[in-house]
């Protein structure tokens, strides 16, 4: 039985939030937000906690 067969669906967690964000404000040419978004993904990867300025750049996006 596959994983996804024995688990109810989830929210997406934050770090897919972060790259959401990403790709729209890629798309979008929001050099700002890419570079927070940047910073938390490897704040992340880096097993750190991403600075609140960076948290909140991200979080206001789609405000």
């Amino acid at each position: 039985m596959a994983l996804s067969q024995t688990q109810p669906a989830q929210e997406a967690s934050p770090a897919d939030t972060v790259w959401t964000v990403l790709d729209a404000a890629n798309d979008l040419g929001d050099t700002l937000t890419v570079d927070a978004c940047r910073r938390v993904i490897d704040a992340t990867l880096r097993g750190h906690e991403a600075s609140a300025s960076d948290m909140a750049v991200v979080a206001a996006f789609f405000s």
